[in-house]
């Protein structure tokens, strides 16, 4: 019975290594753990990892959130090397949708890891929407759709599963799951006409496993996603999904943050494996879990056939991926480039002011770099970059004098300093072009407008090519 709870654990763990105590564990049936950032040096190290926790099982699950474009783990100290979903959703390729996931599961691939918390099969419904943005492929279901099902065939082409998420959308929120749990404004026949259409081509594509979203939707009672049967049970019968279920953080605080109980109370909805990774676990807090899921079946609280069912599945997703080489690290940029589109003229001049307006990115995105400044003073070596999470219109104009202001910004539109800058530097008749990276908002009368759909290295340099270009 130790083993059977044991198999459902996804935990996080601290370091770049894996400590004594986490074999041990995964020697004695740990379904497997997730890797965030804090274990990531670079691919040489994450392989050295991956080896040792494949020394103490082989088909120990190994998971990862590489969306690619502002999510990104493996390259969490420079940013993503291909643009995310809102950027293939602009070009609107199915092919190179298809290519670039191939490009991120080969890597994973060739590190180790058998399965990617990806690709979020989201849709953009609110501009409001504090934690989906671009990680979602766009807010039409039948195009999100179509790029889910070519992220997840590209992905699953080189034996890396794949994970659509947050079921059943977590578009419509205004909420971050992560502080908070949100309850979402939709009925059962909304959520049928547009959050599950992507849903149901990624079961259609042969999905591996599918992530809950914590969210309440009040058709279908109190409870979030997570665990909620009837949920999991529609997403069982009229989806037809067979794999995986696997929760989303259960340490976020819109499930409570009491672990055990919300483990517990998931494995009884029909959720498979239990993803713990945001907080750092150690051996002592594993066993807690361990006994709590054995105490309730014991207590008749979750049969063991229920967690026989959900060991077996989360245990699939351990399948040592293949040595398929699909890694292309030049698709990245040649996407964002595609991605990238532009209003009015771009001339910028020898020397522009390129202010990054910072703003904190959600919890999901992590401390990853973010500005334009460095990537334009690579190709114009004559920029002024100013880095600020709040400045004046005034002091930008006097830091500017005659010269182009560059105002670059992720989500405006949810920002009032933000918005208000770049309106008040047009009020000042500067010339002013506004790059945003962030899912596009209202034009806010810059003489020149581009959006990069993402936030990505790649789409920042993206972005810089064309100013070059257009300033030469």
């Amino acid at each position: 019975m130790d083993q059977l709870a044991a198999a459902v654990l996804l935990p996080g763990f601290h370091g770049t290594t894996a400590p004594d105590w986490l074999l041990r564990r995964v020697a004695d049936g740990l379904g497997g753990v997730v890797l965030f950032g804090r274990n990531v040096v670079d691919d040489a190290q994450v392989t050295a990892l991956c080896t040792e926790l494949r020394s103490a099982r082989p088909d120990v699950v190994i998971g990862i959130d590489e969306e690619g474009g502002d999510v990104t783990r493996l390259d969490a100290g420079r940013g993503s090397e291909v643009p995310g979903n809102h950027a293939l959703g602009a070009v609107d390729d199915l092919d190179l949708t298809r290519t670039v996931a191939a490009s991120i599961g080969s890597r994973l691939a060739k590190c180790g890891i058998s399965l990617n918390l990806a690709p979020s099969a989201d849709l953009v419904l609110t501009l409001d929407d504090p934690i989906i943005g671009v990680r979602a492929f766009g807010s039409d279901p039948v195009l999100a759709a179509r790029h889910v099902a070519a992220w997840v065939e590209g992905l699953q082409a080189v034996g890396v599963a794949a994970c659509a998420k947050h079921f059943p959308g977590h578009g419509a929120s205004t909420e971050d799951s992560h502080e908070q749990l949100p309850v979402l404004p939709r009925t059962e026949e909304q959520l049928r006409a547009v959050e599950l259409v992507p849903f149901q081509a990624a079961v259609h594509a042969g999905v591996r496993s599918i992530m809950t979203g914590h969210l309440v939707i009040p058709e279908w009672g109190p409870q979030p996603v997570t665990l909620n049967k009837h949920a999991i049970d529609l997403l069982r019968t009229e989806l037809g999904f067979t794999g995986a279920v696997i929760t989303d953080g259960l340490d976020m605080k819109a499930v409570g943050g009491d672990l055990a109980l919300g483990a517990v109370r998931a494995l009884a909805a029909g959720v498979d494996s239990l993803c713990l990774g945001g907080i750092a676990l150690n051996d002592d807090d594993l066993q807690w879990l361990i006994d709590s899921i054995v105490g309730a079946v014991k207590s008749g609280d979750l049969s063991e056939e229920r967690l026989t069912q959900a060991a077996a599945r989360s245990l699939a997703l351990g399948i040592p991926p293949s040595t398929v080489d699909a890694h292309d690290p030049e698709i990245g940029l040649t996407a964002a480039r595609r991605a990238v589109q532009v209003r009015g003229r771009v001339d910028v001049g020898s020397d522009p002011v390129v202010v990054d307006l910072v703003v904190d990115p959600s919890i999901a995105v992590g401390d990853v770099p973010w500005g334009l400044g460095p990537y334009l003073r690579e190709v114009l070596p004559g920029t002024e970059v100013i880095a600020a999470r709040d400045i004046s219109a005034d002091e930008v104009a006097k830091a500017a004098g005659d010269r182009t202001v560059v105002v670059v910004t992720r989500d405006a539109h949810r920002h009032t300093s933000a918005r208000q800058l770049v309106t008040n530097l047009t009020n000042l008749q500067l010339d002013v072009v506004h790059v945003e990276t962030g899912v596009p908002g209202p034009d806010l009368g810059s003489v020149a407008r581009i959006d990069t759909h993402g936030g990505s290295r790649v789409s920042l340099r993206a972005a810089a090519e064309l100013i070059l270009k257009g300033t030469t």
